[in-house]
């Protein structure tokens, strides 16, 4: 049954993320938040992935720990108790850490650590066993007068691994130090620890309330049950048990993983807070059908479709009508060739234009189109943070001053089908001649025996069809046939372009929700999807 459990705990590890994997997708994060979301924001989350991947790239056998405090604090004295040597001076009256200064112990000096953390003043040190591979530094007073003791501290104090807060009976309650450093690392307290030096100039009956009320405050700061050590440098009071810890500390090599695991979390919970964390909404087809009914309008297309019906009608007319009247019908300019549309290439070269000669979108129309955007963009940015509702809006407009060509482009590169000649049309136009031919046929007949009686010149004998001559017949039905056919053709090809503008119709509404999609559409899912992308990496950086 134990093995069970100890398996199932060493899968469970194995599937959350590194503390590597944890800092590469908080850097990813960054990377595509940035011009999206507040700069200098991102520009610290990114300097938390470049420091902790600094700090990854170097000796993992080291553990850095910074003894950091106040003037007067005694961390000098603490200092040299630690590593068992006099490497800081000690004042008593004015502040002598200027720069900082670092002790390695071990038989490795951790030159590259220290280059990395750029601190020059550096010793090597052979200290006790338990401690080899502790790395101490001595920070300037964090209260200093000096501004470049103060950038010192900052500095390091986001760098190393363990946080040492050296605090006395006098300055404990430092409005300072707990609001500047301890209040915002609350998330940090794996890696902190406070001591309380100087305890020897406190009576011992009083020594008990001190430290109750260092505990008070630290709770206040979100540092419960942080370690607190009462020392005493000059007696070594507390120096075993400071020192203790310092070699748990070494010996588990958790610190510097525990260290960049909070720094990730307070990125990435800094930086989710400004992201958000919500699902976006998906484009509702209502809001896309609108869209495309603006560009559509826009577009002239109300007017491209009638010149269709017009055009297709016209063109029936033509193959179906009398013949002897439908040529009428060319004297009429056909509506798509005044829009320069349906010509084909070879009519474009020969007109020289590129584009259709629709009328140009009224402010009305540009304004219809500014509202479906506006409406799109609102639709799916509604539920997210303000930077990215904005991104989302700026986004679906990015690419608006190309629309007037791109709507004329995909109106010109439609296939409107106008121009297709329907087999039944040929079958009409054929009817129609022969139709016409006898007509002419007939008249000419009877024109020729009306002659022939005027000059009483013999008639020959004229053959008789269903009691009426034949060239009487032929007239009249060549007639009635031509008329009945073109009334009949009239009719169909009124379906016939009502159906082809309604083809059109589509057609040009799919070509324009592809504009709408290139234009706005994709825009704005790309803008989603940068947010689905910052979300996922962050939901990685604070897994633990």
């Amino acid at each position: 049954m134990t093995s069970l459990v100890d398996g199932a705990r060493r899968l469970v590890r194995r599937d959350r993320p590194t503390v590597a994997e944890r800092l590469a997708a908080l850097g990813a994060a960054a990377e595509t938040a940035r011009g999206r979301l507040d700069d200098d924001l991102v520009a610290r989350v990114e300097a938390v992935a470049r420091r902790g991947e600094g700090r990854l790239a170097l000796s993992g056998d080291h553990t850095v720990v910074a003894l950091a405090g106040a003037t007067g604090s005694g961390k000098s004295s603490l200092f040299n108790a630690v590593t068992g040597d006099e490497l800081a001076s000690v004042g008593f009256r004015r502040p002598t850490t200027s720069v900082t200064t670092g002790a390695v112990l071990g038989p490795d000096d951790g030159s590259e650590l220290l280059d990395w953390l750029d601190v020059r003043r550096r010793h090597h040190v052979d200290g006790p066993p338990e401690l080899d591979g502790l790395v101490l530094l001595d920070l300037p007073d964090h209260d200093s007068t000096e501004v470049e003791h103060h950038h010192e501290v900052d500095r390091l104090v986001e760098l190393v691994d363990v946080l040492v807060w050296v605090v006395d009976p006098q300055k404990y309650a430092d409005a300072a130090l707990h609001e500047r450093y301890l209040r915002r690392l609350a998330g940090h307290r794996e890696v902190m620890v406070v001591v309380l030096n100087h305890v020897d100039e406190v009576a011992p009956d009083q020594r008990e309330g001190l430290l109750a009320d260092l505990d008070r405050r630290l709770a206040e700061d979100g540092l419960e049950e942080i370690p607190v050590v009462a020392t005493s440098a000059r007696h070594r009071d507390g120096i075993d048990e400071l020192r203790a810890l310092l070699a748990r500390k070494v010996r588990e090599k958790k610190a510097a993983a525990a260290r960049l695991a909070a720094d990730v979390t307070a990125a990435a919970g800094a930086l989710q807070e400004a992201n958000g964390d919500v699902d976006p909404r998906r484009l509702r087809d209502p809001d896309r059908g609108a869209l495309v009914t603006a560009f559509a309008d826009a577009a002239a297309v109300p007017t491209v479709v009638r010149a269709v019906e017009r055009s297709v009608a016209r063109r029936g007319g033509q193959h179906t009508g009398w013949p002897f009247v439908a040529w009428l019908a060319r004297l009429r300019p056909d509506p798509l060739r005044r829009l320069h549309l349906d010509v084909g290439p070879a009519g474009k070269e020969l007109t020289g234009l590129g584009r259709a000669s629709v009328p140009e979108p009224t402010p009305v129309q540009r304004a219809r189109v500014d509202g479906a955007v506006r409406e799109v963009a609102e639709q799916v940015g509604a539920p997210l943070t303000p930077p990215w509702a904005r991104a989302v809006r700026e986004a679906s407009v990015s690419r608006l001053p190309d629309v007037d060509d791109a709507l004329d482009r995909a109106v010109v590169g439609t296939d409107l089908g106008a121009s297709r000649t329907p087999v039944w049309w040929r079958v009409a136009r054929l009817l129609q001649l022969l139709l016409a031919l006898a007509v002419v046929g007939g008249a000419v007949w009877l024109g020729v025996l009306a002659v022939m009686g005027y000059l009483q010149l013999p008639r020959p004998d004229t053959p008789r069809s269903s009691g009426l001559p034949l060239p009487t017949l032929l007239l009249l039905v060549g007639v009635a046939g031509g008329i009945a056919l073109a009334v009949v053709g009239r009719v169909v090809n009124g379906w016939v372009a009502r159906s082809r503008a309604r083809a059109a119709e589509k057609r040009l509404r799919s070509a324009l929700a592809e504009v709408a999609d290139d234009l706005v559409v994709a825009p704005v899912r790309a803008e989603l999807a940068a947010y689905a992308e910052v979300r996922d990496h962050l939901s990685t950086a604070l897994s633990r």
